[in-house]
């Protein structure tokens, strides 16, 4: 009778547990980044810095320390060709999700709240801002870096030698962007 060999994973399966790895990852980087932002402001506060200059700093940082964990930990993988560029980029869509989360946010309180008072509470604004605005923003920011920021690697020539021309020299493949080895 034949050995049976384990079936290899299906490329779906492969394909959703490499997502799950990447959720897992921009969480716990989204985690820390949220927790750096709320000490560093909450420090700058108690040591009598303005309110916005307060938080102006911890956004800047925090962000910065998830661009950091999300090139080099969650999206290492993917291809990194200018690191300016990509920091950019990614400070420009932190920044679109801080607004649907706020949208959320004036939605509930300042729309929803005319004709409910109900809304207008600290609950309902926490539950509306933190909750509802926060996980909208981070499914948005989650898609959104995956899909402009760090992009993925374009899959390797499988020839490697690049194709010939019509006139029979061998074409010089482009060159892959840069990875990172970590």
């Amino acid at each position: 009778m034949p050995e049976i060999s384990p079936t290899p994973p299906s490329r779906l399966r492969a394909k959703l547990r490499a997502l799950v790895r990447e959720v897992g990852k921009f969480g716990t980087v989204g985690g820390i980044s949220f927790a750096i932002d709320l000490a560093i402001f909450n420090v700058l506060l108690h040591n009598g810095v303005e309110t916005l200059f307060a938080k102006t700093i911890s956004t800047v940082l925090a962000t910065t320390v998830a661009f950091t964990g999300n090139r080099f930990w969650t999206w290492r993988h993917r291809a990194h060709a200018n690191m300016a560029r990509q920091y950019t980029m990614f400070f420009v869509l932190n920044a679109i999700g801080l607004g649907i989360g706020l949208g959320c946010l004036a939605i509930s309180h300042y729309g929803l709240g005319q004709i409910w008072p109900a809304l207008r509470t600290p609950l309902a604004d926490n539950i509306s801002g933190q909750f509802v605005g926060t996980a909208v923003g981070t499914l948005f920011r989650f898609w959104s870096y995956r899909r402009f920021v760090f992009r993925a690697t374009p899959p390797p020539d499988p020839d490697g030698a690049g194709q010939r021309s019509e006139r029979g020299a061998a074409s010089v493949a482009s060159p892959t962007p840069l990875r990172d080895s970590a």
